[in-house]
């Protein structure tokens, strides 16, 4: 599998994940019962796709993991941000610049 396709499917899985914690999150906090199954439902669905994403390639997934966990947190954001309206302040700022950086260690660093 070559890293473009990979990095693809690390990006596809993270919007999937961050995605289906997001409509989880959306029905928990939903006005109505209806809207509340609605939400929770398409979640687990969305989150067991990002579980098959996830797996279904023979890869060494624990090696991709600083680059899945980067992506993940920069997704997590920009959902945060444009789906529920909410600015990350300093403290995730810095400690994402922490996670990307970790990111970067872990994905490149050969010993």
């Amino acid at each position: 599998m070559g890293k473009g396709f990979a990095l693809l499917i690390l990006f596809i899985a993270a919007v999937l994940e961050a995605g289906g914690d997001a409509l989880v999150r959306t029905g928990l906090h939903s006005s109505t019962l209806a809207k509340r199954v609605e939400f929770i439902l398409l979640g687990g669905i969305v989150l067991l796709s990002y579980g098959l994403v996830v797996n279904l390639p023979n890869w060494d997934f624990g090696r991709l993991l600083g680059i899945y966990v980067t992506l993940f947190f920069l997704v997590a954001q920009l959902i945060n941000y444009f789906g529920f309206g909410q600015k990350p302040g300093l403290p995730i700022l810095v400690g994402g610049a922490l996670i990307v950086g970790g990111g970067l260690v872990i994905s490149f660093w050969r010993s």
